[in-house]
């Protein structure tokens, strides 16, 4: 991995196009003036070199575009076939270099925010301060700590379990003191978990809108795992800003979701390598995902018709789902009826504003923070142009793979 310019020295970016933000014209020729980790000012080259005199210069190949934003990843897991197994050995210092790990070949694809939905120990939170501090390269981290189950619920190996109304409290409030930046709850079973079917209910509805009451008070927000039909209904009623996976939409699901204002992140690579690779995993994950695959894809259209608002997220850490394959989720949605302009908006200005980062980054423009990328050709045309990832500047640090 190569370096460029510190957050602390002014830097222009130059690229033969600039998309300061999907669905607006780009700029040709164009250039990002950075200082101090800020993007300071966006326009035609010949106007940004005034306005940089002195900067250290980067010639991008390529497109200029927007940092990606990954928002359902478990940056503690290796992807290896055997979920279950791989959680229940792991240990907490491991863990911890795992995430290291994950968070760079995180950002060497082109994601510059990444939200943790869950790591055994809660060890993203560290990962998260140590990018922050500069120890460890890495996008942006907004992290869960634990996820919260029923006891016994999916996925109890990696959770804090909680039963009832004030044992949810009590477990909210553990992950908010440990520095969680938002809440993550189970609310159904799920593939990667024995002996719990995918769409049965588990977590009550007082219960989760227990977790969501305590988590908005703290102005942290809920993402709820829910594949079955009745989770689903019971997280949307309950409160909860996202909805991961929702394998089983119905039309009153969808009502819901325009209702509440939730945000759907269907993560749907976590399916797709699973269907892939069948043979690998062990029976009842075959089985579930012979159950699920269709309805997903299903669901996906259903909503996309009905202007559900959809972000990306790839549930990065499940088998054979790497955290370098963040793109390829966004080709699974344009294959699925998404333009490719849409789907690059799902990565971008809608998951910032899904995750509450829209002042933040999300887009190119002066004020936001430095995260942007350089790909190889117009991902507006070509959506696989955002796995040709030449470079990224995550808050004014350039790297190059």
């Amino acid at each position: 991995m190569k370096k460029g310019a510190a957050t602390g020295r002014r830097t222009m970016v130059r690229a033969r196009s600039v998309l300061t933000r999907i669905g607006t014209r780009a700029i040709a020729n164009g250039a990002v003036l950075v200082e101090e980790g800020k993007i300071v000012a966006v326009g035609p080259r010949a106007t940004i070199e005034r306005a940089g005199k002195r900067a250290i210069v980067i010639d991008a190949p390529g497109t200029i575009m927007p940092g990606m934003i990954n928002l359902h990843a478990h940056l503690d897991s290796q992807c290896g076939p055997d979920f279950l197994t791989q959680a229940l050995l792991i240990s907490e210092a491991n863990a911890v270099m795992v995430c290291v790990d994950s968070a760079r070949r995180t950002l060497l694809a082109g994601v510059t925010t990444v939200r943790d939905l869950g790591t055994k120990y809660a060890a993203a939170i560290a990962v998260r301060d140590a990018v922050a501090a500069g120890w460890v390269p890495g996008p942006r981290i907004l992290s869960a700590g634990q996820l919260v189950c029923m006891t016994g619920g999916h996925g109890w190996f990696i959770a804090d379990e909680a039963d009832g109304p004030d044992g949810m409290r009590k477990k909210v409030r553990k992950n908010l003191k440990r520095g969680a930046d938002c809440i993550k709850v189970i609310a159904t079973g799920g593939v990667l978990s024995p002996g719990v079917e995918v769409g049965s209910a588990q977590l009550d509805p007082d219960e989760l809108e227990t977790a969501v009451r305590e988590a908005h008070k703290a102005d942290k927000r809920v993402a709820a795992h829910a594949i079955g039909n009745q989770g689903i209904k019971n997280a949307l009623r309950a409160g909860v800003d996202t909805i991961e996976h929702g394998c089983y939409l119905d039309d009153e699901a969808i009502k819901l979701f325009k209702k509440t204002g939730a945000t759907w992140v269907p993560t749907l690579c976590a399916p797709h390598f699973l269907h892939e690779h069948l043979a690998e995993v062990p029976a009842y994950v075959r089985r579930k995902t012979e159950q699920v695959y269709d309805a997903h894809r299903a669901s996906f259209r259903l909503a996309l018709r009905a202007g559900v608002k959809i972000a990306a997220g790839t549930d990065a850490g499940t088998p054979f789902n790497n955290h370098e394959f963040f793109a390829t989720e966004l080709s699974l949605m344009a294959a699925l009826g998404m333009s490719s302009e849409e789907a690059l908006e799902a990565a971008t200005a809608e998951a910032a504003r899904a995750a509450g980062l829209e002042r933040e980054t999300g887009t190119v423009e002066a004020g936001k923070s430095a995260d942007l990328i350089a790909v190889d050709g117009d991902p507006r045309k070509d959506i696989t142009a955002t796995m040709r990832v030449r470079g990224v500047m995550t808050r004014g640090l350039w790297m190059t793979s």
